[in-house]
Order: C-alpha cells, then structure tokens, then sequence
C-alpha cells in the first residue's frame, strides 16, 4: 500500500463518518416528529485493486438509512382525527388536493383545513374511501379520494313509528248518523281529537290530526289527517279512516275491524306532493297491544291523551368526528344522529425499508420497496387504527448523543490519519536525490 492509498482511506473516513454526522444529526432534530424513523448508519469496507493478498488495504464507506418497521411509543392526545397506527402500514397521503400522487406515512397529526380537508402538519391530505348510503367501499378499492369532514353537512330522519297513549271516554254517545270522511270535511265533530307532529324526510315537522268518533257499544271510528298546507299532499280527505273496538274490560280488542285479525298497528302513508321534493313517508301508528291496555283504552273517563312517541330527527348539523379502529370515519350529528362517511385503508409493502423518504415525513414507492397494498385498517397484515393519538419518534436520544462521541472520535482518527501520511511524504521529499 503506497502512501498516496493512505491519504485516499483517511479522506474515505472522513467521508464517511461526515455522513454518520449527518445522519445523527438528522434523528436528534426530529426526537420530537411525529412519526420520524431513526436515520441509520451503516459502515462497510472496500478494497482496492490489489485485494487483500499482498498486503491489500481496505477503505470505508457509509451506507444511511432508515429503520421504518420499527414502531414508536403511542402518545395520548386529545383530537379525535390525531391518528396512529398500531402495527404494520402507513396512512396514504397527497401533497395536496389537487395531485393524484400518493405518499405514504405514519405522521398522523391530521387537522381540518379551512374546507374540512384532514391535512397533518406537514400538509399532507389524507386520502380514504368515501362509503355509499349503505356504509359500503368502493367496488374499485384503488378509487381513494380526500377525506372532507365537512362532505355532510347535516342530517335528518323521517318518522317511521308513532304511538298513542290515550282514553276514550266510554259514556259518550253513540254518533250513528257518522260514515267515514264525516270529521275530515266537517260534517260531524269528533268525540275527541289531536294533533301530533312528525318529521319528513328534510327533518321538517309536519302536523297530523288524529279524530275520534264513538260509533256503537265499545266501538270508535277514527281518522288521521294533515293538517299542514293542503297544497303538500296530493290527496284530499283523511289519509286513513278506520275502526277499532274495546272489550268490555276497557281494553283494546283489535285498532282496525278491517283486519283479517285482531291488531294493535295499522300503516299509515302520506303522500306528499312532487313540489315539495319529500321522499314517500309511510307510518307504523300504534295504538297498543291486543288485550292490553298499554295504548288507546275505553273508560269512563275524560277523553285524553296521555303520551305519544315518535322516532325520527329534525335536521341536526356536524357537532364531532370519530374514528374506529377499523378506520371507519363517523360524522356525529346535533340531533344525536350518526353517519360513516369514509373509511381510511392502511398501505403495507413487501419491503418496507426500501421506501424512498421523501420531504414531510414520507415515503414513495420504488423497485426495492414493491407496490402499495391497500387494505381495510386492523384486517389482515394491515395495522389498527387508534384515534386520539399519535406515534412518537424512534429517536433514542442517549444514543445519539453516544453516536455523537464515536462519530467524532472517528472522524479524528481519519484525519490523523491524512496527517501522519503526510508528514511520511515530507520526510520521503527531504531524502537525497543523490
């Protein structure tokens, strides 16, 4: 080995131990990323030409990397849409809302922006399945788009279920002369009668009036009206007219005498009009129970109503997030309404350390790393999700600051090295030429 080859093996030390700097320098400026993987260093030996034989010498080189499957300590926050993942993948992420370019990382500090877009603190948008009306993925999983917690702004639900509580009073008299559609147009007046109201479709109420008649011993005729604008409906007179009988004991022995047997439940639709852009509302109006006396009842009491329940919500606005371990996003509402809106997928790669680490704390695919299988989160290979937290760095500062000491040192003793070779080539100039 000449002396010339041992400038050349210090000048590789210093190299190579500058990029062991490097990268300690890089793990101990991200101890506190969200996400960050620990930068590694790799150092490995190459000869020159004549080998090893002969008195060969050998140089170093620095190979830098990064320890991406290793996972960092879960650290608890108080934002639904903070995110981490607890085992293998990475969220897929795009530099912005416009680019079809998909990154991948596990920085999961994701905020709304000003349009509801979840974007993390290196403004990378978070991308997701947008679920149908019936919480179903995409036929095409590979169709992922933004996920814009703004996307529903609201929620309503239709009433599908009412029911009545109430007493007919037993000794009132018998209005013979009634045939049905009498106490809608006015012809005769009811016995006793109210007016509930329901939701539709848009969550708006709308009021239906139910009127009761008594007919004959222990039996009542009824009907269920609208009593909104006439111009909603697309019908006139009752939306239904019925007769229900009592035992003798007061309670109900069938709402409906139409019916091929006793019950407690008759349909009730209403038909509202095109112009008002409703959908069709069809009502399940319980009356109670055959036999029983948990409804409408007959006694020889004041006519009154006693309770009614009707289900469905008037129109509720966006009031939280929440996000499954199974990556399923639910918008919850005011009105006590929820939603699944979108479900983020987890990608996982044969090779995960082979990615290429782009800016902000991301990854790209390439040859080394394999293409992006996208999976249902906590399915599989794939990771859970946890909401409300977020992965630590895999920074150990100790051993960085150690890696500090060891790197300097090195880089000393390359550059001693270069020194030494040089004071020989001085006294090698100094020898007699003759």
């Amino acid at each position: 080995m000449s002396l010339f080859g041992s400038l050349n093996i210090g000048v590789a030390g210093l190299a190579a131990n500058s990029a062991a700097l490097s990268a300690t320098s890089s793990n101990i400026a991200n101890v506190n990323t969200v996400g960050y993987k620990e930068a590694t260093t790799n150092f490995s030996t190459f000869l020159n030409s004549s080998g090893l034989a002969g008195g060969g010498s050998a140089g170093v080189t620095a190979v830098i990397g990064q320890d991406v499957t290793t996972q960092g300590l879960p650290v608890t926050t108080t934002s639904p849409t903070d995110l981490s993942i607890s085992g293998n993948g990475f969220f897929v992420v795009s530099p912005n809302t416009t680019s079809v370019v998909q990154e991948y990382t596990r920085a999961g500090s994701f905020k709304p922006d000003a349009s509801g877009y979840l974007v993390n603190s290196a403004g990378l948008y978070l991308r997701g399945w947008a679920l149908d009306s019936q919480g179903n993925i995409p036929t095409n999983t590979g169709n992922l788009s933004l996920i814009n917690v703004s996307s529903v702004s609201g929620k309503a639900e239709a009433t599908s279920t009412l029911g009545l509580q109430a007493n007919l009073q037993s000794s009132a008299p018998v209005a013979s002369a009634y045939t049905a559609g009498d106490m809608a147009s006015g012809t005769v007046q009811p016995d006793f009668q109210r007016t509930i109201n329901v939701y539709d479709s848009q969550g708006g109420t709308q009021p239906l009036t139910f009127s009761f008649i008594k007919t004959g011993a222990n039996t009542w005729g009824y009907e269920a009206t609208y009593s909104g604008n006439a111009s909603n409906i697309s019908t006139t007179g009752p939306l239904y007219s019925g007769t229900m009988q009592f035992n003798s004991d007061g309670s109900l022995a069938t709402a409906d005498t139409a019916s091929a047997t006793p019950t407690g439940t008759i349909s009730l639709s209403i038909p509202w009009s095109a112009s008002t852009g409703l959908a069709a509302q069809t009502i399940t109006l319980n009356l109670g129970t055959v036999n029983g006396t948990g409804g409408v009842t007959q006694y020889d009491s004041t006519s009154t109503l006693n309770a009614s329940t009707a289900d469905g919500k008037p129109f509720g606005t966006v009031t939280n997030v929440t996000v499954a371990k199974d990556g399923t996003v639910t918008a919850q509402f005011s009105n006590g309404l929820s939603q699944d809106i979108y479900r983020i997928p987890i990608a996982t790669f044969a090779n995960p350390n082979g990615l290429t680490q782009v800016s902000g704390n991301a990854y790209i695919t390439n040859k080394s790393s394999g293409a992006a299988d996208i999976n249902v989160a906590d399915s599989g290979s794939a990771g859970g999700i946890a909401s409300q937290s977020l992965e630590g760095s895999t920074v150990d500062l100790a051993n960085e600051f150690t890696n500090l000491i060891t790197t300097q040192r090195a880089y000393s003793a390359s550059a001693r090295i270069i020194t030494t070779a040089d004071q020989m080539l001085q006294q090698l100039e100094q020898l007699p030429t003759n």
